[in-house]
């Protein structure tokens, strides 16, 4: 049974600095609080394949996998899906920015199925992927939106 969530929140900076910050994978263990580190594994036009691995979950859990993102510059929108697929049957990711006002509107769309073997249910995925989703938006728009102001490039937290 196919699952999906979306979110989307407003960031006060141009679409062209937050379309290209969140193009650069290799920043996201700085954007977002829940990536430890990511690894390029392969580049080739628009497309990236990569491997993220996240921070320990409260039990120690360490949870890594393949993905790969395509973009299209001229729609400001991407997709990914996890080539591993881990614990999923299939993981996809839509992700639209569009200006809006002075600034932006992110959008992330998943659409995802546990396999039978998870260590969660569907429904438990999805309130855990939108819960999170909310907080990793709402961290990224405080990163970028100091950018925007030209405060200092983005760290940890």
């Amino acid at each position: 049974m196919a699952n999906s969530i979306d979110n989307s929140i407003h960031i006060d900076a141009p679409v062209e600095l937050v379309w290209r910050t969140m193009n650069d994978v290799r920043r996201w263990p700085s954007l977002f609080t829940e990536y430890a580190s990511i690894e390029v594994l392969h580049e080739e036009g628009t497309t990236v394949r990569f491997r993220l691995t996240m921070v320990p979950d409260p039990d120690g859990t360490v949870w890594s996998w393949v993905s790969e993102r395509t973009w299209d510059d001229a729609t400001k929108s991407s997709r990914a899906h996890r080539v591993e697929t881990g614990p999923f049957e299939y993981m996809r990711i839509y992700w639209d920015f569009r200006s809006e006002g002075e600034g932006t509107l992110m959008r992330w769309r998943q659409e995802f199925e546990a396999k039978p073997t998870a260590p969660f249910t569907d429904e438990e995925i999805t309130k855990r992927l939108n819960d999170n989703t909310a907080i990793q938006q709402a961290v990224i728009k405080e990163k970028i939106e100091r950018i925007a102001l030209g405060g200092a490039e983005i760290g940890r937290k």
